[in-house]
């Protein structure tokens, strides 16, 4: 595991961030956004880089079109969120969501100062003509909920214009980095320390740490029974992700020494808040999962990866939010390249993705629902992907 440590580390400083309410998650609104709708919207629609050029292909009307994105449930908290904010299009008057007045304003607004609502303020940035009404943005975005694999096919084949995915392309098309650079921009907006999850009962017997080789004994099959691991003599309830799903995929890779690495599970579920919830309804299971879905009922382990002890306190010396940590992984948003767009990132996508990558959409979009936000250096990295603005 200390060869995946590095590979998972590289080019990326320590960090340390401090773990907001998971409670966050469930305060993101849905407005304009539907995790059963999807649309066959692609980014080749008017997709050239002139923002006068895309059309509406949801009512007929001249104007750019819907973004669209699905995929992963582990970035959905984050796209959909931002969706929801691009999509109320709130004035600088608002003070909660956008703006500043006499009671607060947002995180990172020292950094924008505007007197444009939201979605005209960022998409203004690469030339589309603001609105000035809440509610109505200069374009409109939708997320859909699936899986990361689902996602990932789903841009591959135009059906949206972004995928959303917590595993690397590569490992969920079954692709080659060089067949990754030639098609696809792969757009980091985030971090997830992915943690292992206990009941809460059996994190109460005892068992607060495992090693990475209990761990893999536990999803191979060779450990079956708590006692084995310093915890009660009951059997463990193995839970995994449907594959297909990035975060199944990074498991596997991060933890297993390969993406399609033979487990032994019990129960594999398609979602973050599936695997949550049988944790929390059962009294001797484990699973992995995003860290935003932390809650109660179910406790993250200490894991000792080769003699280093990382916790999921952020206080802690070594922490499952540092880089170094081996099951920390990117979150992603992938954007096609094709002939309309050849650099891979239309003008309506590059609008929506930057609002991301300011320190606004870092604290709103990411911290704030309990993932690890990205340093300077890579957001500086991220933003030089997207087109010149305007």
């Amino acid at each position: 595991m200390s060869s995946d440590a590095e590979h998972q580390s590289a080019g990326v400083s320590r960090r340390k961030y401090l773990l907001t309410s998971a409670a966050a998650v469930g305060g993101v609104g849905l407005a304009g956004c539907s995790s059963s709708d999807t649309s066959n919207t692609n980014s080749g629609e008017g997709g050239n880089g002139d923002a006068d050029s895309s059309t509406s292909s949801d009512s007929g009307s001249s104007g750019p079109s819907t973004v669209t994105a699905e995929g992963s449930s582990t970035v959905y908290p984050i796209s959909n969120k931002g969706s929801s904010y691009w999509n109320s299009n709130s004035p600088p008057s608002d003070g909660e969501y956008w703006g500043s007045n006499d009671e607060g304003s947002v995180p990172g607004w020292d950094q924008i100062q505007t007197d444009e609502n939201i979605a005209d303020y960022f998409a203004g940035l690469y030339g589309f003509e603001a609105t000035g009404e809440r509610s109505n943005p200069p374009f409109g975005t939708r997320v859909a909920l699936s899986h990361s694999g689902t996602g990932c096919e789903a841009v591959r084949d135009g059906l949206v214009d972004i995928g959303n995915s917590s595993g690397p392309i590569t490992a969920e098309l079954g692709i080659s980095e060089q067949q990754r650079d030639d098609n696809y921009v792969d757009h980091v907006v985030g971090r997830d320390g992915q943690p292992v999850f206990v009941s809460q009962a059996v994190y109460d017997a005892g068992v607060e740490q495992l090693t990475g080789e209990q761990i893999r004994g536990i999803y191979q099959g060779d450990i079956a029974n708590w006692s084995e691991v310093g915890g009660p003599d009951q059997e463990i309830y193995v839970v995994g992700r449907a594959e297909g799903s990035g975060t199944d995929t990074t498991f596997r890779l991060n933890m297993l020494g390969d993406a399609e690495a033979p487990m032994d599970v019990d129960t594999r579920l398609g979602q973050n808040q599936q695997v949550q919830q049988v944790l929390q309804n059962n009294d001797n299971a484990i699973g992995y999962m995003a860290l935003a879905f932390s809650g109660p009922g179910i406790q993250a382990v200490a894991i000792d990866f080769d003699g280093t002890v990382f916790q999921p306190d952020p206080d802690a010396e070594n922490t499952i939010f540092d880089a170094e940590y081996p099951l920390n992984r990117d979150l992603h948003m992938y954007t096609r390249i094709n002939e309309e767009t050849p650099d891979g990132t239309d003008m309506r996508e590059a609008a929506f993705l930057n609002m991301f990558l300011t320190d606004f959409g870092q604290q709103v979009f990411v911290e704030d629902v309990n993932y690890i936000t990205l340093p300077t250096s890579d957001l500086d990295a991220e933003k030089q992907k997207l087109p010149e603005q305007m």
